[in-house]
């Protein structure tokens, strides 16, 4: 079972505090008094994950809605493990990762959006950056 991790759930907190402010400073819409209850817990437990299977129905709609949003791929149609690596060089996921992705539950997708992420190597984040949306690349890193 995978986990959402709380990253995700400030992202969709943001995601829903765009879309439905507060109209007096202290009424939260539904979604975002949905996702700020899990977050809480979270903290409160010192949780970094939550079972996306164990998440109120009310929650995982409005954590969805802000996944739906997102990329779905970190593709960036330059995939070395076509050619035999275990890691693909253009977005960074393993070769099983790339095979399984369309049965890939939104919670698994995001970990290795995660991991992809925090490792920053993969061409996605320097050298092709501007192909996966990011612009041009950072000072340095083509």
């Amino acid at each position: 079972m995978a986990g959402i991790h709380i990253t995700d759930i400030e992202a969709a907190i943001n995601f829903w505090r765009e879309r439905k402010p507060s109209p007096d400073g202290v009424t939260l819409a539904p979604e975002l008094r949905a996702l700020a209850e899990v977050y809480a817990l979270m903290v409160y437990y010192h949780e970094d994950e939550a079972d996306e299977h164990g998440f109120p129905a009310p929650a995982y709609a409005a954590w969805r809605t802000w996944y739906d949003s997102t990329p779905d791929t970190p593709c960036i149609a330059i995939c070395s493990t076509s050619q035999g690596d275990d890691d693909c060089k253009g977005c960074g996921r393993t070769f099983e990762e790339v095979q399984h992705w369309p049965e890939m539950t939104p919670a698994e997708k995001r970990a290795t959006w995660r991991r992809i992420t925090l490792a920053g190597d993969a061409w996605r984040f320097n050298r092709y950056a501007e192909r996966a949306g990011g612009g041009t690349p950072p000072e340095g890193k083509d």
